[in-house]
């Protein structure tokens, strides 16, 4: 219950970032899932914007709460984007993908001016790699992708649903969970995976996150990037 409350609170705090006639990118998960009802309401209120969701789920949400939607064809700049993260680190790196639409997320969140990030206080943390790191493959190479990333010293799991079968992403591709541990190097660890051939996109989000808000109890701490003060 606290957990939901801190998300309903960072997610509150989030929409003083959108603004009328902005195109706002619509995160996934359950923080991001607060925000997008949140702003149904204000789109109920008057508020004039168009969404464009990362997630086939997000998308839904939104046309049930009579969000307005557009995509990237027809705006490819994205005036504010607001999602969750499954861990944030002291430079505002970031873990996401636990919801399964990292790669939609990045690409969302490439072409935003300003990356907003709402987490509960538990997505906080000192050092990436708590939370296994997830990597998008294409099935093709999916034995092949886990052997290397297995030998580069992770615990390597194919994500299932709960019924045993491969979970697919949106794109129809497969996820990896990767279990790092603590990541030392996190930059190197995204090139290494981004050069990887069959590696369709990784969790690490570095440079992306503009401003995180990170609800602890009755307060949201507001957290940015020395360049976007």
């Amino acid at each position: 219950m606290a957990n939901d409350q801190e998300k309903e609170a960072a997610a509150r705090a989030s929409l003083r970032f959108v603004e009328d006639g902005q195109v706002v990118g619509l995160g996934t998960g359950s923080t991001a899932a607060c925000f997008i009802r949140l702003l149904g309401d204000r789109v109920k209120e008057g508020l004039r914007i168009r969404g464009i969701p990362t997630s086939v789920r997000s998308e839904a949400l939104a046309k049930s709460l009579g969000i307005p939607l557009t995509n990237l064809d027809e705006c490819p700049e994205i005036a504010v984007t607001v999602d969750g993260a499954d861990e944030v680190d002291p430079q505002l790196r970031l873990i996401k993908g636990g919801g399964g639409a990292l790669l939609r997320e990045k690409i969302v969140a490439s072409a935003t001016k300003k990356l907003v990030i709402v987490a509960d206080a538990s997505k906080r943390v000192a050092t990436l790699g708590k939370f296994p790191l997830p990597v998008e493959v294409i099935k093709f190479a999916k034995t092949l992708v886990t052997g290397k990333i297995a030998r580069m010293g992770a615990d390597v799991r194919l994500r299932t649903n709960d019924d045993g079968t491969a979970y697919l992403t949106d794109e129809n591709n497969y996820i990896l969970d990767c279990r790092f541990g603590q990541i030392a190097d996190v930059e190197g660890l995204a090139r290494e995976l981004s050069d990887m051939p069959g590696v369709v996109e990784h969790g690490l989000f570095i440079g992306m996150a503009s401003v995180v808000l990170v609800a602890s109890g009755g307060e949201v701490l507001e957290l940015r990037r020395r360049d976007q003060r």
